[in-house]
């Protein structure tokens, strides 16, 4: 663990500041994932109760956030990136934090199971757990795998918002998991390519720093390439149709073509130009999975197959 001094305060914490614990930006995608999962199942629930399963997976979401705020602020007061977060910038304790993240995963799990089903509520709690626990105590700060096996964590809300719906795990809920869990790697690598000296400096083992530049250059293109079969899979199930799988193949074309130039790129080049590339990449990679589940919804709006 990096020796630093985490929680540098006192200042006077806002309402924002315990929103912020709840990583609002970085769970917005996880949320949509798990809408997407239980809306599109067979027997959605109605509006009212969809509507509360959601808020619901959400907090829980927000929960995690706040007990990876808590973990990792020693390694966040170091990180350029991090730096103002509520508990390095002495906003919020340490200890706020872990009450808050134990309480709404509490309140989280319990309202789920009551409003769905307790299958899913179960399956909330274990995501919360794998987050919390798995990822951030365990994986983040002892593997260069910590993003690859920890990026499961994202990917489990698309199968609980779907057993939100029929209380059950299926091929469809388990290939929106593949489509996230193998998109992760590639999409942090990226980050990782032009936050190298940041993650070095916390101490944080990613494969940039424990393998070197070029060593993540090919695994992105090869996560790309494992990628793309699962995404169009996904396109010739129940939840498919054309529109999606027309979608999902410029995608994956596109997220393909950017992993290999990333690949290719020189690296001595690279830091000359500031990393545009990957961080062009970076982006789109936002864009490849919210496009995606957005295709699933309009595809069971218009009709599958």
């Amino acid at each position: 663990m990096v020796e630093t001094r985490a929680y540098v305060g006192p200042e006077e914490a806002q309402f924002g500041d315990y929103v912020a614990l709840l990583k609002p930006r970085v769970m917005s995608l996880v949320v949509f994932t798990a809408f997407v999962g239980l809306w599109i199942a067979p027997g959605h629930p109605d509006p009212f109760i969809a509507f509360c399963s959601v808020l619901f997976i959400a907090i829980g979401g927000g929960a995690s956030g706040a007990l990876n705020m808590w973990y990792d602020a020693d390694i966040d007061a170091v990180m350029r990136r991090t730096q103002s977060r509520p508990v390095p910038a002495g906003r919020v304790t340490p200890q706020e934090a872990l009450g808050l993240g134990i309480a709404l995963s509490i309140l989280s799990v319990m309202m789920l199971g009551l409003t769905a089903n307790w299958f899913a509520a179960g399956f909330l709690a274990f995501t919360i757990f794998f987050y919390a626990v798995v990822y951030t105590i365990w994986l983040k700060r002892s593997t260069p795998q910590n993003i690859v096996i920890g990026g499961a964590a994202g990917a489990f809300p698309a199968m609980v918002g779907w057993a939100c719906s029929t209380g059950s795990i299926s091929l469809e809920s388990l290939l929106m998991f593949a489509l996230v869990f193998f998109w992760t790697p590639p999409h942090f690598w990226a980050l990782a390519l032009f936050m190298n000296n940041d993650y070095t400096k916390a101490g944080v083992p990613m494969l940039t720093v424990t393998h070197g530049r070029r060593s993540a250059r090919r695994h992105i293109f090869a996560y790309t390439l494992v990628l793309a079969p699962f995404a169009l899979w996904l396109g010739v199930t129940s939840v498919g149709g054309p529109l999606y799988l027309a979608v999902s193949v410029v995608l994956n074309a596109m997220f393909i073509w950017g992993g290999w130039q990333i690949m290719r790129r020189d690296e001595t080049a690279a830091e000359g130009d500031g990393y545009r590339v990957e961080k062009r990449y970076f982006r789109f990679s936002l864009y490849y999975t919210f496009l995606h589940f957005l295709a699933l919804l309009v595809q069971h709006a218009m009709g599958g197959w």
